[in-house]
């Protein structure tokens, strides 16, 4: 599978943009759900969805996450950008599993980006009112659109925000993954990337 290249421009909230972001995404995605677009939109914009107070808790959950979960199910990519904002990427464990960076130097990056400071939940939720309206207008044959589409205005109206995967996204493409911000992964990340795979930073 090959990887996704997002559109991205200035106006990150441009019709356009909104369009050419969901219309990739469901190319290389095509079981998801308006709840998978969601995610990915608010990933991008918002980061990692928790502040990490305790290092030894969040290595205990990525060491655990990274025994149940089998190397050769895991997406075929090792990163790609989330949502239309390019501001955040997701690491995919299977760049842990092929050796190309340690379990500790993908932790490190992934608190780095949760401790950052961020947007609050308020301007997030008007963000994604503009992206709503956009995805609104192409008319998608979504299956549980309007469901997810009600679901998402109650976590927002309920001053929330983070969601989890569709379970038909889990089921297809077994996302194990952490959030990443752009310049913590171009600094920290990238270049071990490159060089276990000169020339190439995603799986091909």
């Amino acid at each position: 599978m090959s990887a996704i290249l997002f559109a991205t421009s200035c106006l990150m909230c441009s019709g356009q943009g909104v369009t050419d972001f969901v219309t990739a995404m469901l190319q290389q995605y095509p079981q998801a759900r308006l709840l998978d677009i969601y995610k990915s939109c608010f990933q991008d914009y918002m980061g990692p969805e928790h502040l990490v107070n305790d290092m030894e808790s969040a290595r205990s959950y990525l060491e655990q996450e990274l025994s149940t979960a089998e190397g050769d199910t895991l997406q075929s990519w090792y990163w790609e950008p989330c949502g239309i904002g390019d501001n955040h990427v997701r690491v995919s464990l299977q760049a842990v599993f092929d050796g190309l960076i340690t379990a500790d130097a993908l932790l490190e990056a992934f608190v780095n980006s949760a401790n950052t400071e961020h947007p609050t939940v308020e301007q997030w939720a008007a963000r994604w009112h503009e992206i709503i309206s956009v995805i609104d207008d192409m008319a998608l044959t979504l299956p549980h659109y309007d469901e997810d589409k009600q679901f998402i205005e109650d976590v927002l109206a309920m001053g929330k925000y983070a969601i989890s995967h569709s379970p038909e996204y889990r089921e297809a493409y077994s996302p194990h993954y952490r959030i990443v911000k752009r310049d913590i992964f171009e600094q920290e990340l990238k270049p071990l990337l490159e060089a276990g795979r000169p020339g190439c930073c995603r799986k091909p």
